[in-house]
């Protein structure tokens, strides 16, 4: 090759290192700029960073409006029992109340006996009238027909003393008809008279009757006078009624 022919290429080779001396690193003069070359790889996420610091505190705002009041919720389920409190204390003594009603308990009592024009003469089968009353406050005893009648249901206790004079004496004591005892006593022609008494509890409702009644007609002893008497008593030993005060 002729020095004319190798001169260009010798041209061209000092050219390009001036220019490479003159650019910096990783660049290429815009007369080597070649093609866009093909994008990279996406690179792997970093590492997390460091937590900032905390912010600085805000101001305090200004209180806002009250707002209206809401709708009340509706009654929760009711809750379990508790245990029970202690006794409490004692309370004051209150004021004395006004009296009450007496309690008043049922009464009947009589007692009759007969008047000396009565002690003859008597019938066999009829009740004795003891026509001269003792004690009747209530009004249970009959003079005229000498019979009690029941107005108060209970126990009654009737009792006759007879003075026996001139004749000797038999005489029933009678509930409704019916026979509740019997007593006799013999008179024997004595200067002075004698006497019979007798009694027994009976059980009465009311309606109920009580009498004495001479049982044989040679028995009609009865006797009455200024000095001694023939009685028939009777009265209320306790009450049935259930809704007595006393004898409930």
């Amino acid at each position: 090759m002729t020095s004319l022919q190798t001169w260009p290429l010798s041209l061209l080779l000092v050219i390009a290192v001036h220019c490479s001396n003159s650019l910096e690193d990783n660049k290429i003069p815009s007369l080597c700029t070649g093609s866009p070359g093909i994008p990279g790889s996406p690179g792997l996420h970093g590492s997390p960073g460091q937590p900032g610091r905390d912010g600085r505190d805000g101001r305090d705002a200004q209180p806002g409006e009250k707002g209206e009041r809401g709708d009340g919720g509706e009654p929760g389920h009711p809750g379990v029992r508790g245990i029970t409190g202690d006794r409490g204390d004692p309370g004051e003594k209150g004021e004395r109340g006004s009296p009450g009603e007496c309690a008043v308990a049922p009464k009947s009592a009589f007692s009759a006996k007969l008047s000396e024009s009565r002690t003859s003469p008597l019938a066999v089968g009829d009740a004795v009238s003891f026509d001269k009353i003792i004690l009747n406050e209530q009004g249970d005893y009959n003079p005229e027909t000498g019979r009690f009648t029941c107005r108060v249901p209970g126990v009654y206790y009737f009792a006759v003393h007879a003075t026996v004079y001139r004749s000797s004496l038999q005489f029933d004591l009678i509930k409704n008809g019916h026979t509740v005892a019997s007593y006799f006593q013999i008179f024997g022609n004595w200067s002075k008279p004698a006497s019979l008494s007798g009694g027994t509890l009976v059980h009465l409702i009311p309606g109920d009757q009580v009498w004495v009644q001479l049982a044989l007609g040679e028995y009609t002893g009865f006797y009455s006078s200024s000095k001694t008497d023939s009685t028939f008593t009777g009265f209320l030993v306790y009450s049935d009624w259930k809704n007595s005060a006393v004898f409930a």
